[in-house]
């Protein structure tokens, strides 16, 4: 099993409002269309493969999905090649912060 961190939402958002954060929404676009995070780059789970290219390995990356299971997912497959990633536990459903709908 890849080591990786996690965060909780609430932590994560503590972090915006005093740095910078790379987050990567991993759910499907009807969800990612509903509400995301503002500044969010989407790679859905399901083009994971296609996409990672746009993750920078070495910088620190969120991984945020709805409720925390797709994203520790994806977080598992990129610490196992090295990427720098945090799972946000609880995902968009524990996210207390402003969203951004649409594309």
């Amino acid at each position: 099993m890849a080591d990786y961190r996690s965060q909780m939402a609430s932590e994560v958002l503590q972090r915006m409002g005093k740095e910078k954060l790379r987050i990567v929404d991993v759910r499907e676009m009807d969800e990612w269309i509903d509400g995301h995070i503002p500044g969010a780059v989407h790679v859905p789970l399901s083009e994971f493969g296609d996409h990672v290219g746009k993750i920078d390995p070495n910088e620190e990356t969120i991984i945020v999905c709805r409720s925390g299971g797709r994203s520790a997912r994806a977080c598992e497959y990129l610490a196992e090649s090295g990427y720098n990633v945090i799972n946000m536990l609880g995902g968009m459903l524990a996210w207390q912060g402003d969203i951004e709908e649409g594309e």
